[in-house]
């Protein structure tokens, strides 16, 4: 229920006397910061009115039927706050005023209730268009969202056709300060929220994006892969653990196809085919973006998917993301790398040390490794490409001397 007060108060027109000496009176209704008001269509001398009391004196006929329509006007906008604190948790005061006057007014939604109405929607795509982990993710988001409204408004939801772009600077700064939210994770909330309020157009719900101007603070995040040396080390290495050696050989297959953990994880017999130009691809939809892709098996990945192949549709034995990162950290250990190794710089390094080191264009990068743009690539291996020109500069130089 919605606890903000209400005021209600009558006012003289002093500036409209007519020829009988006698001027309106209005009635403004306050809520929640904002303001109504409207004619009563009574009119008084002025100088019979006291603001104080809210009424005409001396008592006579007709002051006393101004007096008695003045309250009753009050009582039913009264009536109106209630029907309407019984009824919605949100509510504005054109709404106490339409209700007090008896119109009927479209349904206008608040952001959480249909930030609400949207998660219920994507709930029923799990495992069709989306991941469970994705629908969790826009559920925390919801409640970040939740925790803002509270926060700012001290209300538990915020009408979406006053929504402007202040709300969004200052739910940004809310993430910020109040959550300790990283600028990534900040950004991720921001995109959730925006998806809501596209669905929320769509459904006629609300007419303009508030987001018109809105550009969120851009995080650069350096790319860590392996060197080539790094990589030969470790593919040179020989570990007595077999449970070391394991990881090692599925780490370097992950180098040389750029797959994701999930990925590699669920390679079946099934996804690997035998492609047009007669070598072996791998085919499958990437989990993240549900995108197909299709993957050349270098020579380095087909030898290790020879030695794991057994009678089984699974290629490689079954291993957690969490075991899989801890052993990793005993290999760097051994081999020397300084780096702080996991499984998604094995798909960096596909991407650098393997494609762009050795003069793959951009586009293609982009198709291997399933992005779903190639801005996305560009965005992060634009500096390795860089960095690949600059060596070929440095030796061009070393030549011409």
């Amino acid at each position: 229920m919605n606890n903000y007060k209400i005021s209600i108060l009558f006012l003289i027109q002093k500036s409209k006397v007519n020829k009988q000496g006698k001027c309106p009176i209005r009635c403004r209704i306050t809520f929640n910061e904002g303001r109504q008001e409207f004619a009563t269509g009574l009119l008084i001398n002025p100088n019979t009115w006291f603001s104080k009391l809210q009424l005409t004196k001396p008592p006579n006929e007709e002051n006393n039927f101004v007096n008695a329509q003045l309250s009753l006007i009050k009582s039913k906008i009264n009536q109106a706050f209630l029907y309407l604190q019984m009824k919605n948790d949100v509510f504005s005061v054109d709404d106490i005023y339409s209700q007090f006057k008896g119109v009927k007014t479209k349904k206008e939604f608040g952001i959480i209730e249909v930030y609400n109405m949207y998660n219920e929607r994507i709930k029923k795509l799990v495992d069709i268009e989306i991941k469970l982990v994705t629908y969790k993710k826009y559920i925390e988001s919801r409640n970040h969202l939740l925790g803002f409204v509270k926060w700012k408004f001290k209300s538990n939801d915020f009408k979406l056709k006053d929504l402007k772009f202040n709300f969004i600077t200052d739910y940004e700064y809310y993430l910020k300060t109040e959550k300790n939210l990283q600028q990534s994770t900040l950004n991720k909330a921001i995109q959730r929220f925006r998806k809501v309020l596209q669905y929320a157009i769509s459904q006629d719900y609300l007419d303009k994006d508030p987001f018109g101007i809105y550009k969120p603070l851009k995080v650069k995040k350096e790319v860590i892969y392996l060197s080539v040396l790094e990589l030969s080390n470790l593919e040179k290495q020989n570990f007595s653990q077999i449970r070391l050696s394991n990881v090692q050989d599925l780490f370097i297959f992950c180098c040389y196809t750029g797959l994701a953990f999930n990925e590699m994880a669920h390679l079946e017999k099934q996804h690997i085919q035998i492609g047009f130009d007669g070598i072996n691809w791998i085919k499958m939809k990437r989990e993240k973006t549900q995108r197909l892709i299709s993957i050349p098996i270098l020579p380095k990945a087909q030898e290790i998917i020879e030695k794991y192949s057994t009678e089984s549709h699974r290629i490689f034995l079954p291993i957690s993301n969490q075991k899989f990162n801890s052993y990793l950290k005993e290999i760097a250990d051994i081999t020397g790398i300084e780096k702080k190794l996991t499984h998604h710089i094995a798909r960096k390094t596909f991407a650098s040390t393997v494609l762009l080191y050795n003069d793959v264009p951009m586009e293609i990068v982009s198709e291997l490794l399933g992005h779903s743009n190639m801005t996305i690539t560009q965005e992060s291996y634009g500096k390795i490409v860089q960095k690949k020109v600059s060596e070929a500069i440095k030796t061009l130089s070393k030549k011409l001397k």
